[in-house]
């Protein structure tokens, strides 16, 4: 598997680095570490100054050098490798451009098989990794993408949620295969929209609701039936669940009442109209989700 971690000195970035322990004792054949340093604020501190420009461009590399080199250290610390013995490759990037645009780009020229990146959420105005930069890379990397929202935590409860698309096949395959620990309790969710609304409902009689709304909880039931079948085999500990509302807001609440460590999601590869403004059920829930995301992008696990 090829990683690629971006880094920029904050405590959430770090938080993406400690994460890596999740893929200890796992194939992983290269770990790239990424830093960008942003032309805004070159610019910025260039103003009219070419000297003073270049100066602070000399500073920034040389910060952004040590920075790096931390990181790998770090890295290395959480894969539990030593740095004379790694069974992995490390790369630094140290990279100039907008933030997410070279993550993403950096994440596509390094063919990734997945992007982690740290994440502090729309509240916090510090460090450059904030959660809107990780919403415009979800809405532009070609890979699988884990933000990590909080100091990571053994995976001990991992919410995987899901409906009948080919993405949310490849996310249960990338997650069981990939990511999950063999203590993870896993719990599969679909939660379906109800084909009848409520002014509707008013009018209808319950012969006729369950009519209407039956088909559409037997195919997700069926759904999470045959995902739980998968991860059965593998020997994880499963359990379903299955609802009829709302999406985001039937996720969220079964991941702050489960207290879960993950939730895993798949989605489609966006076209470029829909990057201007990613307003899909995963932006949604990296918006919303109180714990850590992992974004399946496409249909290969």
């Amino acid at each position: 598997m090829r990683i690629l971690c971006a880094v920029d000195g904050s405590e959430c970035s770090k938080w993406g680095v400690q994460a890596l322990e999740t893929f200890a004792g796992r194939e992983v054949e290269h770990i790239a570490l990424v830093h960008v340093i942003d032309r805004q604020v070159l610019r910025a501190a260039r103003g009219r100054n070419p000297v003073a420009g270049r100066r602070a461009r000399a500073a920034m590399q040389k910060a952004g050098e040590q920075l790096l080199r931390e990181a790998e250290g770090a890295a290395k610390a959480a894969l539990g490798q030593a740095a004379t013995a790694s069974g992995t490759k490390f790369h630094r990037l140290l990279v100039q451009g907008p933030l997410a645009v070279s993550i993403a780009q950096q994440a596509r020229r390094w063919k990734a098989d997945l992007l982690v990146i740290g994440s502090r959420g729309l509240s916090d105005i510090k460090g450059f990794l904030l959660g809107s930069v990780s919403r415009r890379v979800a809405a532009m990397t070609p890979c699988a993408l884990l933000v990590v929202k909080q100091p990571p935590v053994p995976l001990r409860r991992v919410t995987l949620a899901v409906d009948d698309s080919k993405p949310s096949r490849a996310a249960a395959a990338f997650l069981r295969t990939r990511v999950l620990p063999d203590f993870a309790a896993v719990t599969i969710l679909s939660s379906a929209e109800n084909p009848v609304t409520d002014l509707a409902a008013r009018y209808l009689s319950e012969s006729q609701l369950a009519a209407l709304t039956k088909p559409v909880m037997d195919r997700a039931t069926a759904v999470v039936n045959d995902l739980r079948d998968d991860f059965i085999k593998d020997g994880f500990s499963v359990t379903t669940q299955v609802e009829l509302g709302h999406v985001i807001d039937t996720i969220v609440k079964q991941v702050e009442a489960s207290d879960a460590d993950l939730l895993v999601i798949g989605s489609r590869v966006l076209t470029k109209s829909e990057r201007l403004h990613l307003g899909s059920v995963s932006e949604s829930l990296l918006r919303h989700a109180p714990c850590s995301v992992l974004i399946v992008r496409g249909t290969r696990a």
